[in-house]
């Protein structure tokens, strides 16, 4: 008896130490109107775990083209589990369901779904033909896109920050897709001309995912909307697999673990907390700050791979950074507030 006594105290002791300690600190984590309601979570610190788990993705890619995946596959069966996991977490949620949406917010959604399955093919599949850095930069320069449609189809004005954090990025991208075209890199590549420019098909097609994500955040819960362009981008890639010919099986474990890992990682955690951010930030500064990517995936690559930078490069990845600081102090205030929103708050 004695024995059971001194067991049931140490495994219970550390949950009530636990409890005791959530009691104390909630009061300083939780806010709202004077009311302990909602803990508080900076859209800025979710936005940089965010930035930092897309960065592994490259690395994950790379890891299954090697096993001879198709990128299309790749692509599919990234969205394709993402969106199986995301199901049971939907219907047992309190977010309303997608028919419970208006028409033109699920068209809206399942256009951002296109849009996505269109970024992610697009991208993937340059990984195949040039350098994990250019692709990566490439891809990343949506903030040119996205501020310039946002002042026109969403009637945000850019701050003077921001413009400089815009362009300050973009000459970083070009350092870095400088350095990594130079005659010695651009051997090493299968065919950068192609896969410079399905980058560039992803960054614009990725602009638009993140527009109209943005108009979609102020009235539709996360969950549900996720949901939707996820689901939606997965059947669209599952499509073009069968319609291809490619297949979904027959590959190694290492490959399918690569996959799976970009689907929890990158898709779940990475995107999802890109989404999340767009309710609070403008979606000029969440896709600015995606140009941070780049800068992950090199230290990933140097870490995993032993590649270097080049001093060209490193000039570039610290433009980047210095771009994103910029925008970052260009961001208004109140923004932290996110867009206008409707008479009944999305449900989270």
């Amino acid at each position: 008896m004695t024995s059971l006594v001194w067991a049931w105290e140490h495994v219970t002791a550390p949950s009530r130490l636990v409890q005791t300690l959530w009691d104390r600190l909630k009061p300083a984590l939780c806010y709202k109107g004077g009311m302990l309601r909602r803990p508080i979570s900076s859209p800025y610190v979710v936005l940089a775990l965010g930035v930092a788990v897309v960065s592994s993705a490259s690395i994950l890619i790379r890891i299954a083209q090697a096993d001879r995946v198709p990128s299309l596959t790749i692509a599919a069966v990234r969205l394709a589990v993402s969106s199986l996991l995301l199901t049971p977490f939907l219907w047992a949620s309190s977010a309303p369901k997608p028919l419970a949406l208006s028409r033109r917010d699920l068209a809206l959604a399942l256009l951002s779904g296109v849009a996505l399955a269109v970024h992610f093919w697009s991208w993937i599949a340059s990984l195949a033909y040039t350098s994990v850095a250019s692709s990566t930069v490439l891809v990343t320069t949506n903030p040119l896109w996205v501020g310039l449609a946002s002042v026109v189809v969403l009637g945000e004005r850019l701050q003077r920050g921001t413009l400089a954090g815009i362009a300050l990025t973009l000459v970083g991208s070009v350092l870095i897709f400088l350095s990594d075209a130079t005659a010695q890199n651009a051997s090493l590549q299968p065919d950068p001309v192609r896969g410079n420019l399905l980058a560039l098909l992803g960054a614009v097609a990725a602009s638009g995912y993140l527009l109209v994500g943005r108009a979609l955040r102020a009235r539709v819960a996360l969950l549900t909307y996720i949901w939707l362009a996820y689901g939606t981008a997965a059947v669209v890639l599952l499509i073009a697999v069968a319609a291809t010919g490619q297949t979904l099986v027959g590959y190694s474990a290492v490959a399918y673990a690569a996959m799976l890992g970009l689907a929890l990682g990158p898709q779940l955690i990475g995107h999802t907390a890109l989404n999340w951010a767009l309710r609070h930030l403008s979606a000029t500064f969440v896709a600015l700050s995606i140009l941070g990517e780049p800068v992950g995936s090199a230290l990933l690559a140097m870490m995993l791979f032993g590649e270097r930078f080049a001093p060209l490069q490193l000039a570039g990845f610290l433009l980047l950074l210095g771009g994103i600081y910029l925008g970052a102090r260009g961001e208004p205030v109140d923004s932290l507030a996110g867009p206008k929103r409707t008479a009944v708050e999305p449900k989270e």
